[in-house]
């Protein structure tokens, strides 16, 4: 009984993260759909991307499973010292679950979007290990 109930406790949470994920899908922030235009339809190198992706407790702005690479996409919101430390910590989590974390600022992607791109595609070769 007390496995069935921590069942479907856990499938409404997963329910909520995947509806949070389609959310996030629809209210991108310019920058992302920017860089989501260079990502999809494996238009990097042949690299599928998806975005917005829930990982554990988190959703990440941007993955690409095969590589295990996120990419995250920093604005104006990532600048206090508590959502640096948020950022920190899901950094370290996604880390400690084999994943490499690439984070890239929307002014870059504005006015670097194929040094950008380089960035993410040397990433996903193993030549960049990680960028903050």
């Amino acid at each position: 009984m007390f496995c069935g109930r921590f069942e479907r406790v856990m499938a409404l949470t997963e329910q909520k993260r995947l509806a949070q994920a389609r959310r996030l899908r629809r209210a991108q922030t310019p920058a992302e759909t920017r860089l989501w235009s260079g990502l999809r339809g494996r238009r990097l190198q042949d690299h599928k991307f998806a975005r917005q992706h829930p990982i554990g407790p988190f959703t990440v702005d941007f993955l690409c499973r095969e590589a295990r690479l996120v990419v995250e996409v920093d604005g104006a919101t990532h600048s206090t010292e508590s959502e640096i430390a948020y950022d920190e910590r899901r950094t370290a989590y996604l880390r400690s679950h084999g994943y490499t974390v690439v984070r890239v600022l929307n002014d870059d992607i504005y006015r670097h979007f194929d040094d950008v791109m380089d960035m993410i595609l040397l990433a996903l070769e193993g030549k960049l290990l990680e960028v903050q």
